[in-house]
Order: C-alpha cells, then sequence, then structure tokens
C-alpha cells in the first residue's frame, strides 16, 4: 500500500528531528535534501520546494546577527555586558532572572516575543560568558520571559489570540490570557533555573572602582543600534530589514569591520535553521500537519480535553508559527470542538492553547529559539544549544499538557 506524500512528510520530520538529536551533522543540510526528495515523491517540481525556504526569516537571522557581530566585533556588546553585569554586583546567580525580567518587560509592552529576543538575546549572551552562565540556561531565560509577556493586550500576539478568542465568542478575557502565559513561563523559568544555575561557574566580578570609557566608535554604534531598537519597538519598523539598515549605517560610518562581522556570524545556525523551516512548511503544504492533529486530536475526552489540546498544540507549535498557524487555526474551534467531544469549558480550552502552543517556543525550529541559537557564534555550541533546545521544546509540548490539565479549569473560573 502506498504512503501518501503528507505521511511522507511526517515521517521525513520526524527522522530530520531524530537526526538531530543523535549525531552531530548539521540537519539543516539534512532537511534541504529530505525536503527535496519528498516534494519529489508527491510529485511536486522543484520551484514548489524552494518557494519553502523562509526567506523572511533568513533576513531576520542574518540583519540581526551582522548587527550584533558588528557590536561585537567592536567592543560594543562586551562593554555594554560587562557594565550590565556589574548591576549583579558579583552575584551572578542573580543574573539568569534579571534577564528574564528584562525580556518579559520588553515584550509586555508592545513589541511581542520575537523582538524582545532580537534586542535581549546577543548582549544576553555576552553577560552569560562573563557571569560564567551556560548559553542554555540563557537561552532558556530570554525566550522563556519574552514569551512570559507575548500574550499581553499590547503585543502583536496577543492581539491576534484576543482577536480570535472574541470571534469564537470567548472575549474580554485579555489580561486572564496574558496573566495564564505569564504564570506558566514563570514556573517552568523558575525550574530551569534550578536545574541549571548549578552549573554556573565562580566569576570575577568587574570591579566597581573602574569604569570603561567607550571609544566614538563604540559611541556610534550603541546610537545606531538604540535607533534600531526605537524604529522596531515604536514604529514597527521590519526588524531584519532594519537590521540591514542599520548594520550598513555602522559600516558607511566606519565604527565596525564588515570582515571580521561577517566572519562572526553563525552561518551554520543560519543554514540550520533554514533548512529546517523549509522542511517543515512543505510537511504543511502536503498537508502532514492534518493528518498529524487528527491522530492525536482522536485521543481528546470531556476530562482530558485541556491537556490533549495542549498538547496537540504544543506537538504542531513546535515546528509551526505558534502566532501565524497554531493559534488563528485552532482559537476559533474552541465551541465546536468542546461541542464534539462532549464537554469542557471553552474559556480553559482557550487558555490551553495559548498555554501550550506557547511554552514549546523555546524550540529552535521557531523564530525564538533560532535567535538564540544565531547569536551564539562558535559552531559546535551552537550545534549543542540547537539540540538541547530542541529537546526541551519537545518536552514542554508534555509539560503543557499537564498544566493546563491541572489548572486550565481552575484559573478560568477565576
Amino acid at each position: 500500500m502506498p504512503v501518501s506524500p503528507a505521511l511522507a512528510s511526517v515521517c521525513a520530520l520526524l527522522a530530520a528531528i531524530l537526526i538531530s538529536c543523535t549525531s552531530r551533522i548539521n540537519v539543516g543540510l539534512i532537511a534541504i535534501p529530505l525536503a527535496w526528495a519528498v516534494g519529489a515523491y508527491a510529485g511536486r517540481p522543484a520551484d514548489f520546494v524552494l518557494g519553502g525556504f523562509p526567506s523572511a526569516l533568513f533576513v531576520t537571522l542574518s540583519g540581526v546577527t551582522i548587527l550584533f557581530a558588528l557590536s561585537e566585533s567592536n567592543g560594543t556588546v562586551g562593554l555594554l555586558a560587562r557594565r550590565l553585569l556589574g548591576l549583579a554586583r558579583g552575584r551572578d546567580r542573580l543574573v539568569p532572572a534579571l534577564i528574564f525580567l528584562i525580556a518579559c518587560l520588553v515584550s509586555t509592552v508592545g513589541p511581542g516575543a520575537i523582538v524582545a529576543v532580537a534586542i535581549v538575546v546577543p548582549v544576553a549572551m555576552a553577560i552569560g560568558r562573563q557571569a560564567g552562565i551556560q548559553p542554555f540556561l540563557i537561552a532558556l531565560m530570554v525566550a522563556n520571559g519574552a514569551n512570559a509577556g507575548n500574550l499581553s493586550p499590547l503585543s502583536a500576539v496577543g492581539i491576534i489570540a484576543n482577536t480570535r478568542m472574541a470571534a469564537a465568542g470567548l472575549g474580554g478575557h485579555e489580561w486572564k490570557v496574558w496573566a495564564a502565559n505569564f504564570l506558566a513561563h514563570c514556573m517552568v523559568g523558575l525550574a530551569a533555573y534550578v536545574l541549571l544555575i548549578r552549573h554556573a561557574q565562580k566569576t570575577q566580578a568587574p570591579s566597581r572602582g573602574t569604569r570603561e570609557r567607550m571609544t566614538v566608535a563604540q559611541r556610534l554604534t550603541f546610537a545606531v543600534v538604540t535607533l534600531w531598537v526605537g524604529g522596531v519597538v515604536g514604529f514597527g519598523l521590519s526588524i531584519g530589514l532594519a537590521a540591514f539598515a542599520a548594520a550598513a549605517a555602522i559600516i558607511v560610518l566606519r565604527a565596525g569591520d564588515e570582515t571580521a562581522a561577517i566572519k562572526r556570524m553563525p552561518w551554520s545556525a543560519i543554514v540550520m535553521v533554514c533548512g529546517m523551516t523549509m522542511l517543515v512548511t512543505l510537511v504543511e503544504r502536503t498537508g502532514g500537519m492534518d493528518v498529524f492533529t487528527a491522530m492525536l486530536a482522536k485521543l481528546a475526552r470531556p476530562s482530558t480535553v485541556n491537556g490533549m489540546i495542549a498538547f496537540v498544540t504544543g506537538v504542531i507549535s513546535t515546528y509551526s508559527s505558534t502566532s501565524a498557524v497554531v493559534l488563528p487555526s485552532f482559537l476559533p474551534t474552541v465551541p465546536g470542538l468542546v461541542q464534539r467531544v462532549g464537554g469542557g469549558d471553552p474559556l480553559a480550552v482557550a487558555l490551553s492553547i495559548n498555554v501550550g502552543a506557547s511554552l514549546v517556543d523555546v524550540s529552535p525550529l521557531s523564530t525564538l529559539g533560532a535567535l538564540c541559537v544565531a547569536a551564539v557564534s562558535e559552531p559546535d555550541m551552537a550545534r549543542d544549544l540547537f539540540r538541547k533546545l530542541l529537546i526541551w521544546g519537545l518536552s514542554m509540548s508534555v509539560v503543557g499538557a499537564l498544566l493546563c490539565q491541572a489548572f486550565a479549569n481552575t484559573f478560568a473560573r477565576m
């Protein structure tokens, strides 16, 4: 009996994920030919497969990484990191909590998680290196912190979620949506801190008696980056395109070395993320997501619908877009889903979708995780971080299901 293209695409995706977890091969180099093979099996031309290349994601990753590679090559990022680290007054164990709160605040006030991670993670990684904290914990603090504020009524993703819920007759719960998501990420972030902070290495605190002065190049770089942040946060400019413009300004002003910056860019990580995204797009286009969802949705019962829908959306969100695919697709179906399974609280189901889909966004297959991986310039460390974030992200589909099953109904009735 022949295998359908949809099922073949799901098998290819699972194979790529398995390879990324069990080998040192750059999974992006495997994912692209897998996508081509599945496309050929489905009778699709090469242009159809190439159409799945994430050009927007590539521009975002490339723009942000070259901007901060320029900032790093002229010492601006390192200087800023040392000054911020000084705020901890040598108490390096406070650094992860500080990073979580900063990312959450930036995300909550409007720009959302993607912008918050793009702004915070390059400096956070530099701070982590100086504080002796492993990149994995830093990435979890940045991504979970940013995601904790991502469903704020002020953010784009929060607006999407609340609009879709209103369309399903579940409007008027904007801050409850934010609070449920915030508390879930705080719990996960605290667990990550407790598990991983013991591996932090003791470092020498920066001397409070000395204060490094910025060079002219560093001042220009800081000013340009500040304008970039203001443009993205205040005027909604494209993260990637604005980053390229800012990088060009630094180069034209001779404040940074483009050759050194390009060499510092994490090309291995960019290939890894874009290759996997290309395969994921093919899974969506061949109907693989529908096959996977249908298999999981059959397990739902009235007593387990919260946990099951959180698990289903979490698994899908691991390799798809939370804001562009999962929330718009699933939230409007909540009333019908509750009716089909024979019971449940529609608001609790909606909150479960929001939380379940969001908790897994530390996965490097998502933009948040991808930005974290891209902030690590060393290929071996980037590959290790990719693997750890992928495993953590997948495990969050189970953690999200358990949290939603235990608390969603209670929280919805508050």
